[in-house]
């Protein structure tokens, strides 16, 4: 891990072991939470963080293991005009708005985000319908990227929006980890449309709903509480736990 990436870690996660686990807590809903089912799902979440607290990977596979079939489900190929059109050009058009609190703002394109480091890595995913598949991911790690445009101190949470209207928040602990990469080529080749072209999130710890697709925005917050209903997802208001750590 960088120096960035493991001072940034510290710094969002500080006071997690302390006070029993939760004192510091980022959970977005941590501090509202009501029912037992959500105290349950606050405790997985700090306990998790602390059984991970040294950022170890997630198991990888060798080319061998790929799955034959990995499905596709919810949005397979976006009828937003402007995705449309992007598509119809090869995605040359395309650019990430990457926005919030950075130093330097930008939108890169996909060939300045190719341009960058890039990691290929061969992992299992875990769907919450039950089902996991193997395949290969390559992209930019999103470290790498922050780093470039330079999170300022008070960044807690990453946001991101899909073409299809989905949006997550990722805190920097899960954010900075070397294996949450922006991928766009999938088994040796370009990103297929059905899973997310052109660009798709992959973050390895956690159940596949929170890997989003069709990006279209990153943004540097230090609270999610302004956007939806505060829950810190679209899948939280949905009823699915924010955090979805395997």
């Amino acid at each position: 891990m960088t120096d960035f990436s493991r001072r940034r870690v510290l710094t969002g996660s500080a006071g997690l072991i302390g006070a029993g686990f939760l004192g510091g807590c980022d959970a977005p809903a941590l501090s509202r939470l009501a029912t037992p089912y959500d105290w349950s799902n606050g405790l997985t979440f700090a306990v998790q963080r602390w059984l991970l607290r040294r950022q170890p990977l997630v198991r990888e596979f060798g080319p061998e293991a790929i799955s034959a079939v990995f499905p596709t489900i919810n949005t397979t190929d976006p009828d937003a005009p402007a995705y449309r059109t992007s598509k119809a050009v090869g995605f040359t058009d395309w650019k990430l708005p990457v926005t919030g609190l950075v130093d330097k703002p930008g939108a890169f394109s996909l060939s300045d985000l190719k341009a960058m480091p890039a990691r290929t890595q061969i992992t299992l995913h875990s769907c919450e319908q039950g089902w996991s598949a193997i395949a290969g991911w390559t992209g930019v790690p999103l470290a790498h990227l922050l780093a470039h445009v330079g999170l300022k101190p008070e960044a807690r949470f990453i946001v991101m929006r899909s073409v299809d209207g989905w949006w997550d928040s990722y805190d920097l602990f899960d954010a900075l980890h070397p294996q949450t990469i922006l991928a766009y080529g999938m088994n040796g080749g370009d990103l297929p449309i059905a899973h997310g072209a052109p660009l798709r999130l992959r973050v390895e710890r956690q159940l596949g709903y929170k890997s989003l697709k069709y990006l279209t925005q990153i943004e540097a917050v230090e609270h999610v509480d302004g956007f939806g209903k505060g829950r810190g997802s679209m899948v939280a208001e949905l009823g699915f736990p924010w955090y979805a750590g395997i």
